[in-house]
């Protein structure tokens, strides 16, 4: 029987378009029981067939598509018939079959149930999308790598500001000509780079990382003269604003109000002028505001009070007048305020009582009316409280019961009234400076004042105290003033400790066998100089003056942080003419911050004001190392002559640093109107004029001191009575020589000890039984510069009057 021909059954019912789409039938020829039997795909095997190798799926239906014939794949033969039964025609079909299989294997077969051209293009497309992340990452990589830059308009403008101030940018913060770079750009804090001066700190987060804005400038202590650019206005995110201590003139300008984001803005040390603009209340951010030792006036803007988190406030030594604004009273926040050295008027607001948070409240110098408001009570954080100078009204200590914080409490000429036992200062264990001084306190000096541990300065005097000193004090204490009080009785023991500098003048103290009136002149010098370093009473010229007769009086002056007294002591009743002599030399004649200084303070002769507000530069034309000369008419009654030297809380206090205020004397003389009766020369005896000199404990600076010199000019003539003059040195330290210890310290005035001769004399080398090398000059009384030569500074101290001749002797070494 020949082989069976099966038709496909779908020849017979499609078209040869449909039969080609669904693909044709396939045949397969294959031995039997020794027969060849060929066989349809569709018709049943005769016996279960071996697994066929399956082709490729078919491709989807597309009706009404002309496709093109395709030739049938070839007949293959099954894989179970062995290839020696195989015709050669089928050998070659079935190896070209393989062929073509190991070349789909070598490119890499289909995914199950896709065709291969469809996985080809998933893979295109994976490829791409990976292209496309690499591409992204590669581009922001290089943004990355790609450094910020200053916004360009902030870049311009903060060169033009620094060129008119004649500045540079430095290249620790301009690296290759880009300003926001280097340490202003990084993260750390630019208090940490105080040397680095111009500086500016940048925020380089906008944009991306991208632009850089400039948030902090900083030009210090410079002294850039100018005004304050408009271009100021083109950086707009600064926070922080440092242009203290320079010589910035002009207004402050409105555009100030633009920086809404600013947090700290300080202008202090400049010469700027006029009323603080009010566009100032816009800064809602602002944290602290100093305008101190400026030339600002008028009264304080209102909107200031919309300042709300503002924690400090500096506006001392300006020309602010008026009173303090109503809305002053929303600053909860504030900390500290300074309003010292000003012209405010009226009365210390009582809504300050509310401002919880002060620890730092400063109200010297002003013109405020009492009483101090009893709301005081309730800043329990204050630990410095400074109040002078009211004009009017008087006050209680009670306030301060609940003050239990204060490190120093300054009280000074309020016009406060009472005694102090009301106050508990067992309490005040913080507290390391009391001045109660020029006031109207009455009882005894509680000892709980004394027992302070940390008490080191106490000033009480100019008060109607009245009782016996305290036994004990704190071993902390080394400044006690107590003069001018009605103390009685005798001197504890611990009046006598060395270290101890100690002001009992004007009491009804018993002194016991001490010698008073060894001196005819006295100094007292009580105050402590605040916030000061180095709180010298001494202070020397840094140049010498010109054409100034007897200049080296000039190269140094006694200076007092409050007040400044000297004794004339056992003189004859009657008239004198009071010349002092001044001259400001702590402030240059320059465009500087330095020259912002003024000293100002009150001249009273005999207990009588005689200069209000005393200004010695300003009398000298604004000008330093100018002399300025007052002289007065003193009458003296009680064999005692008192001048005194008065600091009511006027003047910078800063410049050019701290402890730089107060009086300040360069010489002075007093000269009878009459012809005296009796022979010039030092007290005798003791006398009630010699105990207003008091007593000088210990190393005393503060205290009270013994004149240093005295050097007098006697003519026994009537017609050359104007000549007659007492002339002191005002500055020199406290040791005095003796004539007989001048002689024997250069042998007699040796002539082989002489080191030259000027026109007042020969000056001659000695040496002291201590070893200390001195210097004696020899006023001859027939030179004429001899008979108006004046004790100054440079001489080491002691000047005996003789008919013939005065000694100086001054310590070279």
């Amino acid at each position: 029987m020949g082989p069976r021909r099966l038709s496909c059954p779908l020849a017979s019912r499609r078209s040869l378009h449909a039969l080609v789409a669904h693909g044709p039938c396939l045949t397969a020829s294959y031995p039997f029981a020794g027969r060849a039997v060929h066989a349809t795909a569709a018709s049943a095997p005769l016996s279960p067939p071996a697994p066929a190798r399956r082709s490729p799926p078919a491709p989807p239906l597309v009706s009404h598509a002309r496709q093109p014939l395709r030739a049938p794949p070839p007949r293959l033969p099954h894989p179970s018939v062995p290839e020696r039964h195989m015709s050669p025609a089928t050998l070659l079909r079935l190896r070209q079959h393989r062929v073509g299989q190991r070349e789909m294997q070598r490119r890499g077969s289909c995914f199950s149930g896709v065709s291969c051209s469809g996985q080809r293009q998933q893979l295109v497309f994976i490829v791409w999308v990976l292209v496309l992340l690499v591409f992204s990452w590669r581009m922001g990589a290089a943004q990355a790598q790609q450094a910020p830059k200053t916004d360009p308009l902030e870049a311009a403008s903060l060169n033009t500001i620094l060129g008119r101030w004649g500045r540079r940018v430095s290249p620790e913060w301009n690296i290759s000509g880009e300003l926001c770079s280097g340490k202003a750009s990084d993260k750390s804090n630019w208090d940490d780079y105080p040397d680095i001066n111009p500086f500016i700190k940048c925020d380089c987060s906008f944009i991306n990382n991208t632009v850089c804005h400039i948030i902090k400038l900083r030009v210090f202590k410079l002294n850039v003269v100018g005004q304050i650019p408009s271009e100021l206005q083109n950086l707009p995110y600064l926070d922080d604003v440092n242009l203290a201590h320079n010589y910035l003139t002009g207004s402050l300008p409105s555009f100030i109000g633009k920086f809404t984001s600013m947090k700290y803005l300080s202008l202090a040390f400049n010469p700027l002028s006029g009323p603080l603009p009010k566009e100032l209340g816009n800064l809602n951010n602002l944290l602290s505001l100093s305008v101190s030792f400026t030339k600002f006036a008028g009264e304080l803007p209102e909107e200031l009070g919309n300042l709300t988190k503002l924690q400090q406030l500096y506006i001392d030594s300006c020309g602010f007048t008026g009173p303090f604004p109503s809305t002053f009273s929303m600053l909860k926040n504030l900390n500290i305020l300074r309003a010292s050295d000003n012209d405010f008027t009226g009365k210390i607001p009582d809504y300050f009582g509310g401002l919880t948070n002060l620890k730092d409240l400063a109200f010297q110098g002003n013109s405020f009316e009492g009483p101090i408001p009893t709301s005081f009570s309730n800043l329990t954080k204050l630990t410095n409280l400074r109040i002078g100078d009211i004009v009017n009204g008087s006050s209680s200590l009670a306030f301060i019961s609940n003050l239990t914080s204060l490190s120093n409490l300054i009280l000074r000429n309020c016009r406060i009234s009472g005694t102090l036992g009301p106050v508990d200062f067992s309490k005040f264990r913080a507290l390391m400076l009391l001045d109660l001084s020029f006031n109207n306190i009455t009882g005894q000096i509680p000892q709980s004042i004394l027992n302070q541990e940390k008490l080191v300065f106490l000033f009480l005097g100019n008060n109607s105290l009245t009782g016996r000193l305290p036994d004990v004090i704190s071993s902390s204490l080394k400044t006690i003033d107590f003069s001018y009080n009605q103390l009685t009785g005798s001197l504890p023991s611990w009046a006598t400790q060395n270290n101890l500098q100690l002001n009992l003048v004007a009491n009804n103290l018993v002194i016991g066998s001490a010698t008073i009136g060894q001196t005819r002149w006295g100094v007292s010098n009580v105050g402590k100089f605040i916030e000061a370093s180095n709180g010298m009473d001494i202070v020397y010229s840094p140049q010498q003056f010109q054409n100034v007769v007897d200049s080296k009086l000039f190269e140094s002056a006694r200076m007092s942080s409050s007040s400044l007294r000297y004794y004339g002591l056992g003189l004859e009743n009657g008239n004198y003419t009071v010349l002092l002599q001044f001259a400001e030399f702590a402030y240059p004649d320059t465009q500087t911050w330095q020259s912002l200084g003024r000293r100002v303070f009150d001249i009273y002769i005999q207990g009588a004001l005689k200069e209000k507000n005393f200004d010695i530069r300003m009398l000298a034309g604004g000008k330093s190392f100018v002399t300025v000369h007052r002289s007065y008419t003193a009458a003296v009654v009680k064999n005692m002559l008192e001048i005194h030297l008065f600091w009511a809380g006027k003047g910078t206090s800063g410049v050019p640093q701290p402890g730089y205020y107060g009086p300040m004397i360069s010489a002075l003389s007093v000269t009878p109107n009459f012809t005296p009766t009796v022979r010039n020369g030092v007290p005798k005896r003791r006398s009630k004029a010699g105990a207003i000199a008091g007593i000088s404990i210990g190393a005393s600076v503060l205290g009270l001191t013994a004149l240093i010199g005295m050097c007098m000019l006697v003519n026994k003539r009537r017609a050359m009575a104007k000549q007659r003059e007492e002339l002191y040195n005002l500055i020199g330290r406290s040791d005095v020589f003796s004539s007989a210890e001048l002689k024997l310290a250069t042998d007699n005035f040796s002539s082989q000890n002489v080191l030259g001769e000027g026109g007042y004399g020969p000056v001659y080398k000695g040496k002291l039984p201590d070893g200390r090398v001195i210097a004696v000059k020899q006023l001859s009384h027939s030179s004429h510069q001899g008979k108006k030569r004046v004790c100054d500074r440079g001489y080491y101290n002691f000047c005996r009057a003789t008919p013939e001749s005065c000694e100086i002797a001054w310590v070279l070494h």
